[in-house]
């Protein structure tokens, strides 16, 4: 399921035109540092990328469905910010360590 959520998010990125700079799914969680476009609204794209691999998750695997009837995938709220105020390196570092053992960019 891991690597069919990864190929979603990456779709969406690709039809929205946002690269992909780092990543990783952690058990609960996907860390992304992503460049989205000035003209997308990064709630769209957070909205698109859980509202697709929910539903397309919910539809190929059938104890995903299960698990989730009358409850959502994804948890309903989101966290972003922007890299303004910390380098590109402090958010990298920040993946890192959310990888889990194994790791899974």
């Amino acid at each position: 399921m891991r690597e069919r959520i990864r190929t979603i998010i990456r779709q969406v990125c690709k039809e929205l035109g946002v690269q992909i700079v780092s990543g990783v799914l952690s058990r609960e969680h996907v860390h992304m540092l992503v460049e989205i476009p000035p003209h997308h609204p990064v709630s769209d794209f957070v909205r698109r990328v859980k509202g697709r691999s929910s539903h397309r998750l919910q539809r190929e695997f059938q104890d995903v469905r299960k698990r989730t009837w009358g409850r959502h995938f994804w948890a309903r709220g989101s966290f972003s910010t922007t890299c303004g105020n910390i380098t590109d390196d402090v958010i990298l570092q920040y993946l890192r360590e959310h990888e889990p053992p194994g790791g899974s960019r």
